[in-house]
């Protein structure tokens, strides 16, 4: 990804600078612990429908499918999971037309074999470092994932990576700014998503700030915690944003879409792309 020109990657994929990308949070599925036998696969699919439809009638540049709701998450999801984010997001698909993405939480090969299946733009997943997380050890694999997208004829999917995973703290002592380098040089990423400590808190500016010093030449998106108080502290300094829980009934992480939280919150989007530019 080295010399990448920013601006063309963000801008070919969303149509616009400084994207907001809402968050499609799938209802439990198949196989997970709080999945409900009564609740269809065509029952998951309309609630994924209708929070799209309000997103997409909220303004949002692009979504991201993301099987949010079946924590506690799996560093390698059966083939279940597969075939119902498959049909779920297909079945979307058909009837929202912004580009979207795709992540498995937290299995990248799952996550790149779907979004090849369903013609993802860009993929969200956990690609370099080890992680302590609250759910064991995460070691990444991304040689072997990189490697997986190529055999698949996956190219052209972006990889949005995630430089500091939420729920985890990274067992190396090399600051995030320093990896963000070698991430680069690794050819890894295609954009960069800098978090908070968990869904609907914000990641340190200052993080964000060392890491564009570091690498100028890779986007770099807020991938939690933005919301209409803060917005207007982080658009100026990233290159787009990932919203979930902002955007959700009473602002929580895991409920329905709120059309006019959406609108709201785009308004004042809008109106900072005009200053800024």
């Amino acid at each position: 990804m080295k010399g990448v020109n920013l601006t063309s990657i963000i801008e070919s994929i969303f149509g616009t600078s400084k994207p907001i990308i809402g968050m499609v949070h799938l209802l439990p599925l198949p196989g997970s612990p709080r999945y409900e036998s009564t609740v269809g696969i065509d029952d998951i699919v309309k609630r994924a429908l209708d929070d799209a439809i309000a997103l997409e009638e909220g303004g949002v540049d692009g979504l991201l499918f993301s099987n949010e709701s079946d924590a506690p998450f799996l560093f390698k999801v059966g083939p279940e999971t597969v075939a119902s984010v498959t049909y779920v997001v297909a079945r979307v698909i058909e009837r929202v037309k912004l580009p979207f993405g795709v992540d498995i939480l937290w299995d990248p090969y799952a996550t790149i074999a779907v979004a090849k299946a369903v013609n993802a733009k860009f993929v969200r997943a956990i690609m370099a470092g080890v992680y302590a997380s609250d759910l064991g050890l995460i070691n990444t694999e991304g040689a072997s994932v990189m490697r997986y997208r190529k055999y698949i004829g996956a190219d052209h999917v972006k990889v949005f990576i995630y430089l500091n995973p939420e729920f985890a703290s990274s067992l190396s002592n090399r600051p995030l700014d320093v990896i963000a380098k070698t991430i680069k040089w690794l050819s890894l990423a295609d954009a960069y998503c800098v978090s908070g400590i968990m869904p609907g808190e914000p990641p340190r500016i200052e993080d964000i700030v060392k890491v564009r010093q570091a690498v100028r030449d890779i986007p770099i998106l807020a991938n939690t915690g933005m919301n209409p108080d803060n917005i207007e502290k982080y658009l100026p300094i990233v290159d787009g944003a990932i919203v979930g829980t902002a955007f959700k009934k009473d602002s929580v992480t895991l409920n329905p879409v709120d059309k006019e939280r959406v609108k709201k919150f785009m308004e004042k989007v809008k109106r900072l792309r005009s200053e800024i530019e």
